[in-house]
């Protein structure tokens, strides 16, 4: 489903990618600053711009290709369910279990970066190529938007998303909502769910977007 240029679905699709991309980058944020750290501070900037622009690069392929495999019957559904775990899970207090091994080369570091990138960037391509509804040039103009802001804060991200809580629930309603439209505009089971209720087209991304908040606020207090 191609997204009308300048249209205000593209608009809200790029404001969905954007937050996106900023709530689902802060481990990767943190992965930037460690795989860096013991590189000499001329060496490390270096790294950190070079790393993440190989990054950038393994994303959108990844993107590109996650992009045209939700045109497959089913699997559009399938990512859409395999988003609200992420989303519940987006709101849980971090255990601090990630553990990056800092190089100490500057090729080390740029490897480090990328291919810790790409293992962790899963959640984020699945949820990107959702939110884009098919339009790659979305999933660029979000990346372009976004990437700067996470390499050149990456502690600022935390500091954010700790000061302002509710960017944390804005992303994971996105994902919830995210993930209820992918299941809708699936090619089997979306047009199965619209023929017995047209209206689950919207009533399902909401339900779903209010559900995964509310199972992560529920966690989140537990904690």
């Amino acid at each position: 489903m191609e997204v009308e240029l300048f249209s205000s679905q593209f608009f809200v699709a790029l404001f969905s990618i954007i937050v996106l991309d900023l709530v689902l980058a802060g481990d990767n944020a943190v992965v930037i600053a460690m795989a860096s750290n013991r590189l000499p501070v001329h060496l490390r900037k270096r790294a950190i711009y070079v790393g993440t622009a190989g990054a950038i690069i393994i994303r959108l392929i990844m993107t590109y290709f996650a992009v045209q495999l939700l045109s497959v019957p089913y699997l559009q559904a399938l990512g859409g369910l395999v988003l609200l775990p992420i989303a519940v899970k987006l709101m849980k207090p971090s255990g601090g279990e990630e553990h990056i091994e800092a190089a100490e080369t500057f090729a080390g570091a740029v490897k480090t970066i990328i291919i810790a990138d790409a293992a962790m960037g899963i959640d984020n391509v699945i949820a990107i190529a959702g939110a884009s509804h098919g339009d790659f040039l979305l999933v660029v103009l979000g990346l372009i938007i976004s990437i700067p802001i996470v390499v050149g804060g990456s502690q600022l991200i935390g500091t954010l998303m700790d000061k302002y809580p509710v960017l944390v629930v804005l992303g994971t309603a996105i994902l919830g909502w995210t993930g209820g439209t992918m299941i809708v505009h699936d090619r089997t089971i979306g047009v199965m769910l619209l023929e017995a209720a047209p209206q689950a087209a919207y009533l399902l991304p909401a339900a779903l977007a209010g559900a995964v908040c509310g199972i992560g606020g529920y966690l989140q207090r537990r904690k």
